[in-house]
């Protein structure tokens, strides 16, 4: 158990913060960020003990991190405990959509083809020096807000060079980097710029202790340290996350989520449902789970007009372009499912591209097959949430290639991510199932996906950095 009483301070360093900023009209507002990562940290900062340092990710960021008193109204308690960089917005994407987004998560989710991509150009050369020089940022920000013997966290593959740049101007501070993305192996690092490569791994190499979330990713970074020599005597451990169940559960019994549910009973009635919760980029793997989908139609004219795919699937990162052409794959996907199969009483394939978590829960709690196929995923946050929710027995169809896939084995129905044939078949095994079987697995995926706590995950990376 975390002891949030401690008096060891900590300092927590995440691209994205705990707080957003918006305007309402001339005001400046600031209101409490969402996600996993998030909540896992909150506590912390809550108990009045953290100091969090991020990026400014928009112009009412930018403006609140140029001047903290212009914000006039906020639901973020310790606000003056967060502190926004302001980086200039070119730099920013460059750093962001090029390097983190565009090349860092390709070679940890393996999705380069080494046919076309990667290319290491002048763009890219000039791109991983604004890499380096956000990284810089963060590192004298590190330096410059935390306390004597403080603990830094330093969260994720957007922050990986700036350990060695801390250690040597401020020796006092523990370093613990959590890396909530796979780590590709020494194989796949290769395909990382000679350079950067090394960079990367010295950077990394340099904390007291770096986390992942299953012992495989864990695995893949002391082999990769080992292959290039750059293996040290800290410590590598491996520490699942979870969602805060707690909030999970109220945003079930809202008004706004039984609105939601009520719209889409009104939709697919007394129909089973198959569904998905995901962003819309590549290394979900959106289209193979629809295309597995319209196998499953045609080997199945018994479930037409008796089961709907219903998929929330949000844009997301559309300023890479790899990104905006699956999305529209995605799209394009779905149209042709729905035109194969679809009939003036039944639309095979249900897809939202809004953001609507209240809609995306109230999914949750009425699949009948929750689908979570991942080409590769550090952990996977929705095949917990799911059950955690659902009031059907649902079952998960879940990647082996998703990090979760550790915690829910036996439980799941497990799948190749590239096989469609296979998912297709996992798809209606579940669909087929018996009620006594679907309450057993269903049972067991909820007793898994409360097994951990968003503290349980804090307290390791403490326990980590002594």
């Amino acid at each position: 158990m975390v002891d949030l009483h401690s008096d060891t301070p900590v300092v927590i360093a995440s691209n994205r913060g705990p707080v957003s900023h918006r305007r309402d009209g001339d005001d400046l507002v600031a209101v409490r960020g969402g996600g996993g990562l998030i909540s896992g940290l909150r506590p912390l900062l809550d108990s009045g003990r953290a100091i969090w340092i991020a990026a400014a990710l928009s112009e009412a960021d930018r403006a609140a991190a140029r001047d903290p008193a212009s914000v006039v109204r906020s639901d973020v308690d310790h606000l003056d405990a967060v502190h926004l960089l302001d980086v200039e917005q070119a730099e920013f994407d460059r750093y962001y959509d090029l390097v983190a987004n565009s090349f860092l998560w390709f070679v940890h989710h393996g999705l380069f083809d080494s046919t076309h991509t990667p290319v290491y150009d002048d763009d890219w050369h000039e791109a991983w020096s604004s890499y380096r020089r956000v990284n810089t940022a963060f590192a004298h920000a590190i330096c410059r807000h935390s306390p004597a013997d403080a603990v830094v966290l330093v969260q994720d593959y957007h922050l990986t060079l700036l350990a060695p740049i801390v250690a040597a101007e401020r020796p006092d501070l523990r370093m613990v980097h959590f890396h909530h993305t796979p780590f590709a192996g020494p194989d796949g690092i290769r395909l990382l710029e000679p350079t950067a490569r090394d960079e990367l791994l010295r950077g990394l190499g340099a904390h007291t202790a770096c986390g992942f979330h299953t012992n495989r990713w864990a695995t893949n970074y002391r082999r990769c340290q080992e292959d290039h020599g750059t293996a040290g005597g800290q410590r590598v451990f491996a520490s699942s996350l979870s969602s805060d169940l707690g909030d999970l559960r109220s945003v079930a019994r809202s008004a706004a989520c039984d609105r939601a549910l009520g719209d889409l009973e009104g939709q697919v009635g007394d129909r089973q449902v198959v569904a998905r919760v995901d962003r819309m980029e590549l290394s979900k793997n959106v289209v193979r789970g629809f295309l597995a989908f319209d196998h499953l139609l045609g080997l199945r004219p018994d479930l037409h007009d008796r089961v709907t795919f219903v998929a929330h699937c949000y844009p997301s990162r559309l300023g890479v372009p790899a990104y905006r052409a699956y999305h529209d794959e995605v799209v394009a996907t779905v149209e042709q499912v729905n035109q194969r199969w679809g009939t003036p009483e039944w639309t095979p394939v249900l897809l939202s591209d809004v953001d609507d978590f209240a809609a995306s829960v109230a999914t949750f709690r009425r699949y009948d097959v929750l689908v979570v196929n991942p080409v590769r995923d550090g952990l996977n946050l929705v095949a917990k949430e799911g059950p955690a929710v659902n009031e059907r027995d649902g079952q998960v169809v879940l990647s082996t290639e998703a990090g979760v896939s550790e915690e829910l084995a036996g439980a799941a129905d497990d799948i190749n991510p590239f096989d469609i044939v296979a998912t297709s078949a996992a798809m209606a095994a579940a669909l087929d199932r018996d009620p006594e079987e679907r309450r057993a697995r269903a049972a067991q995926l909820r007793r898994d996906a409360e097994a951990r706590t968003p503290t349980d995950w804090l307290a390791d990376q403490l326990a980590a950095a002594d």
